[in-house]
């Protein structure tokens, strides 16, 4: 069983051994509540899912907001449930249900289900980016999670690809999740409108310039404006030279790319291809493929499950 806890959502559902969600359920999650209602909006929805199937069920996998200690299952103080601080997640939902839990962040766990079943499957270094509202990373060697000395390896999205760039809310400046992610390019968008350059995605968004969203730069972009197309590009040669830097510094196999704004840069996949290799050191950069993520919105459910496995 995968579950994926958000600060809104719980997604929970069950997966087979060939990483196919079988069955789903979304739930509210009370994350400003107290932590035992949000532990039982947790239990709740692994309940519901799982329903008369616990005899097949042989784990359960949990996504939770970090930071957290993958090592021992503790929830130490994510920004997006408040209620939880150095809550023993893991522990708490092995006490209900007799089964292994494991816990995890959701770009780890999701880069684990693309190489076990999904887009990064036969491959033993493993690149994932998932890229929406922020970037967050994962790092799969050998079919395993690389967590590093404490658990907080592969934040990716806070590697800074510019030192005079705009400031990321994690307090570095020009992270590649403040100048590349979903977020950044709408925000991108919104400021060059009052620039006086014409572009249709004023009219997308219902003529509110902060109704802009990387969805319609996308529109735009199909639509052959000029601005979306600009920002995309700029957005995608950037997002080349941060995915150098991973090359050179990892080695991967192979690259993945996943998460709600992976479409945004869909059409560039093959200037990503081409662009990449040109700026790695790495003399063999071109064997790298950069690919699409199997998994899109259930990504967290199949990461959890890939947990257990």
């Amino acid at each position: 069983m995968g579950v994926d806890i958000g600060g809104t959502k719980i997604a929970s559902g069950l997966v087979n051994a060939r990483g196919e969600i079988l069955s789903f359920e979304r739930l509210a999650m009370v994350s400003n509540s107290s932590p035992q209602k949000a532990l039982d909006a947790v239990l709740g929805a692994i309940s519901q899912v799982a329903r008369d199937a616990w005899h097949q069920v042989k784990g359960i996998g949990i996504c939770a907001p970090g930071p957290l200690d993958p090592t021992t299952g503790v929830i130490l103080n994510p920004p997006n449930i408040p209620c939880w601080r150095n809550f023993p997640l893991a522990e708490a939902v092995q006490k209900q249900y007799a089964v292994p839990v494991k816990v995890d962040n959701d770009a780890n766990a999701a880069a684990l289900a693309e190489a076990r079943w999904g887009a990064a499957r036969g491959y033993n270094f493993v690149f994932y980016a998932t890229i929406g509202t922020g970037i967050g990373t994962g790092i799969v060697f050998a079919q395993k999670i690389y967590h590093g000395r404490t658990g907080s390896a592969a934040e990716g999205g806070h590697v800074s690809i510019d030192y005079r760039g705009p400031l990321c809310r994690c307090g570095k400046p020009g992270c590649i999740e403040i100048l590349a992610s979903g977020t950044a390019i709408a925000s991108r968008a919104r400021e060059r409108l009052p620039q006086g350059r014409e572009s249709s995605m004023l009219a997308l968004a219902g003529g509110i310039p902060e109704g802009i969203s990387g969805e319609i730069v996308a529109k735009a972009y199909a639509a052959g404006d000029p601005l979306a197309a600009e920002i995309l590009n700029e957005s995608a040669e950037m997002l080349a030279l941060w995915l150098s830097n991973m090359v050179d510094l990892i080695d991967p196999d192979v690259i993945v790319i996943g998460g709600g704004a992976a479409a945004l840069y869909r059409p560039f996949f093959d200037f990503l291809k081409h662009r990449v290799p040109q700026l790695s050191v790495n003399p063999r950069a071109a064997e790298v493929p950069i690919l699409l993520a199997r998994y899109g919105a259930d990504s967290g459910i199949a990461g959890g499950a890939a947990l257990c496995t």
